[in-house]
């Protein structure tokens, strides 16, 4: 009884540093997209594909019975999707319209660069490796605080009677639950396909990040939980889509690190 409430209680935190991490994923990349003005480092089919997988998550945690927090965190997800997606052709229409005024005003045409504005790291802006370890450590010191803090939370509030409902398993569920982990592994070709192409320029990599953080403790959270064949079974959806998503996220920021690496060896040229 004590072992199993053990593995509750990790389950539980484990959970809530993976929502912890989900809820700050998108930032560091609409901040990248605010700042450069141009959405251009993101590929749309990633976005597109992962919006899908999020409704159809989203689909199959109400028609689940899951908790309202998870429903809630869901729509978040889906929220954050579109506003991406706005984004992307914000910055797109925004600079057509800024070509357009450049070839009336120069009466001849100009080509507009992949990403607006210049997007190149000086050699004036390339930020040494401690301070980047030192930030990514910051920020894996906060989702982790801020998710044993919403756990410890949701404890108290169970205390004063709340009790979730019990999940409902169904073919549809299931259903649901492999589409949206093969939308979100198949979300990951296009972009990396794009950053072949635009050397991960305009792209965040915390965005990445947080996801291999994020999918790794939701699939340590249900593997804490129990290691039963039937209960592995019922969740080897969102088990399979978190761990091979974090496959070809590491691969995403393995981009990053060799395209940093060629930049900074022409920058000492």
């Amino acid at each position: 009884m004590l072992a199993l409430n053990v593995n509750d209680t990790l389950s539980n935190v484990l959970g809530w540093i993976s929502i912890a991490c989900w809820i700050v994923v998108y930032t560091p990349q609409l901040y990248e997209n605010y700042v450069l003005q141009s959405g251009e480092g993101v590929s749309v089919l990633f976005v597109v594909i992962w919006l899908l997988g999020d409704l159809l998550n989203l689909t199959g945690a109400i028609l689940a019975g899951l908790i309202p927090p998870i429903i809630i965190v869901a729509v978040y997800y889906t929220t954050c999707d579109s506003i991406l997606l706005s984004q992307i052709y914000y910055y797109r229409w925004k600079r057509g319209r800024l070509s357009q005024r450049r070839r009336q005003s120069a009466g001849q045409d100009e080509q507009a660069p992949l990403i607006a504005g210049d997007t190149r790291r000086g050699t004036s802006e390339v930020t040494p490796i401690r301070v980047v370890l030192l930030r990514y450590s910051c920020a894996v010191v906060f989702v982790v605080s801020v998710g044993i803090g919403a756990w410890w939370i949701s404890e108290r509030v169970n205390e004063k009677g709340f009790e979730p409902p019990e999940t409902r398993d169904s073919w549809l569920v299931q259903f649901l639950g492999w589409s949206s982990a093969v939308l979100f592994l198949g979300a990951r070709i296009p972009q990396i396909l794009k950053n072949f192409k635009t050397r991960c320029e305009g792209l965040s990599p915390a965005l990445f990040f947080f996801s291999i953080l994020g999918n790794t403790t939701y699939a340590l959270s249900i593997c804490a939980k129990s290691m039963d064949r039937a209960y592995l079974l019922t969740n080897a959806g969102w088990l399979a889509g978190s761990a091979l998503t974090v496959f070809l996220d590491i691969f995403v920021l393995c981009q990053f690190i060799y395209y940093r690496a060629k930049e900074d060896g022409r920058m000492e040229e």
